[in-house]
């Protein structure tokens, strides 16, 4: 069973893109992390941010981030659901064949997480 994003973390949506994200807080550092898979079967957008989750400091962390990394305005990009957990929806706004153009790029560069650590000791 696919989840709502399918393979991808992201939709269009009419105004904009909605976006699939895993977060963990109180990370060593603030990044995008790669693909994960959903226990719906769709993949999220791996995000680590250092912010606390208090007070919604972790998801402005968040949007400060995605914002900086897609050079977009913070005040395109809205939490919609998921506000007080991991796994969130965000809602990107703006023109979805752009998005959805830049958003496409960033996932061709991103590695899927396989849950499998590659520890450096391989015996085929």
């Amino acid at each position: 069973m696919t989840g709502p994003f399918g393979a991808a973390p992201f939709e269009a949506v009419a105004d904009g893109v909605r976006l699939a994200l895993r977060v963990t807080p109180k990370a060593s550092r603030n990044a995008i992390a790669g693909l994960a898979a959903t226990a719906s079967g769709g993949t999220a957008l791996k995000v680590t941010v250092t912010a606390v989750p208090e007070n919604g400091k972790a998801n402005e962390a968040v949007v400060k981030l995605l914002a900086k990394a897609w050079k977009l305005p913070k005040t395109s990009l809205t939490v919609v659901a998921g506000a007080t957990d991991r796994n969130k929806i965000v809602h990107v706004a703006g023109d979805p064949a752009d998005l959805m153009r830049r958003l496409t790029a960033l996932v061709e560069t991103a590695k899927p997480d396989t849950g499998k650590s590659d520890g450096g000791n391989s015996d085929g």
